[in-house]
């Protein structure tokens, strides 16, 4: 694989690469859209991800070159002029970590080609656009040597996100892909940013993620408009509670105050945020006391709320777990990611992965009416030099 990424580079650039860096992937495994409610997520990286190739430049220019864009070219930029450009399409994502970083007081005083190949699919709701902006990071901490730990480039990740590209999102996506660890999820508290890791013990059972083939765009999906319709429902809890977020509420205390919120939508997608947050507490409680049954019933449930109360699944995600609740072996499954679309994650006995991949996949594609794509997920480390 290295070989053939250096001889990509080689063709691309016309010179040796210097350095190779990767980022993973990353699934939820539990906990959808809590972490900008300020509640519990429990993801994990994965072995697939995005591969950075860099050789240092003596002039000012950045040049950027995606093996899954290739149609786009190299695109390049001066150091001394990075802001959005439309035209610039995925070399928004590195350019925005370049911004954060410079805005922190890190000053990149020369330029350098770099080149990005992923094996995570694009619009799959794994973390691509994550897994680049922290792989860019962990890139600019190297070859300036910046005095930046991992955590930092988490954030500048994600600030990159939100404030450079303009997606809302919550920092769980860059958190996993930067601070994942080997055959273990992360418990991650996004309101304090403490975090446990778990080890993940199936014991005769494998992850199966299944990627719907819808691709779903973030940054126009509803995405924004579930996250106004959370704050709406939180300014409303707050004219009579002390709170800062939905997620310091559990479920009892939620079902006391909920007719402080005026529009119902907004109490449907609230109740979603706080009982999801105490579904993970749960779920990741079931996991340490070796209870996969639970585990896989929380998933269950999970993916029935993000259905009914938080309305983001689709046909396309309700089909396949549909489906997946159906087959004998299968212990849990649900939607993963920020949905419209994306994959599904499903625990599935191993002796049953092989019949579940077969006949979920035909399944599918006789209702939806084309192929869905399966992966049995491994568990890997955080974002690194390779």
């Amino acid at each position: 694989m290295i070989n053939k990424l250096k001889g990509m580079f080689k063709k691309v650039y016309a010179a040796e690469v210097e350095k190779i860096f990767f980022a993973p992937g990353r699934v939820n495994l539990i906990g959808e859209h809590t972490d900008y409610n300020g509640g519990h997520v429990f993801p994990c990286a994965l072995t697939f991800g995005t591969y950075a190739l860099i050789r240092k430049r003596n002039d000012k220019k950045i040049r950027f070159y995606s093996e899954s864009f290739e149609e786009l070219g190299i695109i390049d930029v001066n150091i001394d002029e990075i802001e959005y450009n439309s035209e610039h399409d995925w070399a928004n994502y590195p350019k925005g970590v370049i911004w954060a970083f410079e805005k922190e007081g890190m000053k990149i005083d020369s330029g350098f080609d770099i080149l990005f190949y992923g094996n995570i699919p694009n619009g799959a709701g794994l973390s691509s656009s994550a897994s680049i902006e922290v792989v860019t990071g962990v890139v600019l901490k190297d070859l300036y040597d910046f005095p930046i730990e991992m955590i930092d480039i988490v954030k500048r990740s994600q600030e990159a996100e939100n404030q450079f590209i303009g997606v809302n999102c919550g920092i769980m996506d860059q958190f996993a892909v930067g601070m994942g660890k080997k055959d273990c999820a992360i418990l991650l508290d996004t309101n304090t940013l403490k975090y446990e890791y778990a080890n993940i013990k199936l014991d005769g059972a494998s992850i199966v993620i299944a990627n719907t083939n819808k691709r779903r765009g973030l940054a126009d999906s509803k995405y924004n408009e579930r996250r106004t319709e959370c704050e709406t429902a939180l300014a409303d809890l707050q004219t009579v509670l002390q709170i800062k977020s939905l997620c310091e509420l559990n479920e009892e205390e939620f079902e006391k105050n909920r007719h402080l919120i005026k529009d119902e939508v907004c109490a449907r997608r609230a109740k979603h945020a706080i009982y999801e947050n105490q579904r993970t507490l749960k779920a990741a409680a079931a996991l340490e006391n070796n209870d996969i049954e639970l585990f896989g019933k929380l998933m269950n449930k999970s993916h029935i709320s993000l259905r009914d109360d938080y309305e983001v699944t689709g046909i396309e995600l309700d089909t396949l777990v549909e489906i997946a609740w159906k087959r004998s072996g299968v212990i849990g499954s649900r939607m993963t990611g920020a949905g419209f679309g994306g994959c599904t994650v499903s625990i599935v006995k191993d002796e049953c992965v092989d019949d579940f991949i077969k006949n979920v996949g035909q399944e599918y594609k006789n209702k939806i009416g084309y192929e869905a794509v399966f992966y049995v997920a491994q568990i890997g480390d955080g974002a690194r030099k390779l």
